[in-house]
């Protein structure tokens, strides 16, 4: 299983996304080192060529404890210590972000082999039929503990039916705020930096 590891700029100077660049380019070459492996899986790129404003690198192991160990060795506040290459000025301490983050949100999916499905009675007006026929329906989702109880319709069919699509819009639902959740979980990382104290310092 991979570790997903974030390299983020945050909102630094445009040295700090040089700074991405140079560390992620050092990240691998450690990786490569310590017989770990690693893939870019996305990068967003600074606005000078060869610059990262974030990369979002897989690291995978012949264990995953040795992912673990590795990506561990490389998160928190890093430190690219380096003149400028842009600007004459005093400071050579370029800051940026490392963190473990997920890129896949846990799904459930809809199936209506998850459902069970039971007929029953509900109370209230509907005249005879719905008093005396069981054709409402209670419909369970069981991975999640879902339940819906339909009774608009005096078929069972329908009603079923209903319930179903209710379920399944439930979950998708779900599933997508599930996904919205990862994404500004994943944002977040870019307003974590802490300047000074790095875990980590290289040079060129």
């Amino acid at each position: 299983m991979s570790v997903h590891l974030l390299l983020s700029a945050g909102r630094g100077p445009r040295e700090c996304a040089w700074a991405v660049a140079m560390l992620a380019r050092r990240l691998e070459a450690d990786a490569a080192r310590r017989g770990v492996t690693t893939r870019r899986v996305s990068s967003v790129p600074g606005e000078r060529p060869g610059t990262l404003l974030s990369v979002l690198v897989a690291i995978d192991g012949d264990r995953d404890a040795d992912a673990e160990a590795f990506a561990a060795s490389w998160t928190g506040t890093l430190c690219w210590q380096a003149p400028s290459p842009y600007r004459t000025v005093g400071r050579k301490n370029w800051y940026v972000t490392a963190q473990p983050c997920q890129v896949d949100a846990a799904r459930i999916g809809f199936a209506e082999s998850d459902v069970d499905v039971v007929a029953c009675r509900t109370g209230g007006p509907g005249g005879q039929h719905r008093n005396k026929a069981s054709t409402a329906v209670r419909a369970t989702h069981r991975p999640t503990g879902t339940v819906v109880v339909v009774d608009t319709e005096r078929h069972f069919a329908l009603n079923r039916r209903i319930a179903l699509q209710l379920l399944r819009t439930r979950i998708e639902d779900r599933d997508a705020a599930a996904d919205r959740d990862l994404v500004t979980d994943r944002w977040k990382i870019h307003d974590e930096l802490v300047r000074g104290n790095p875990t980590r310092v290289e040079r060129p």
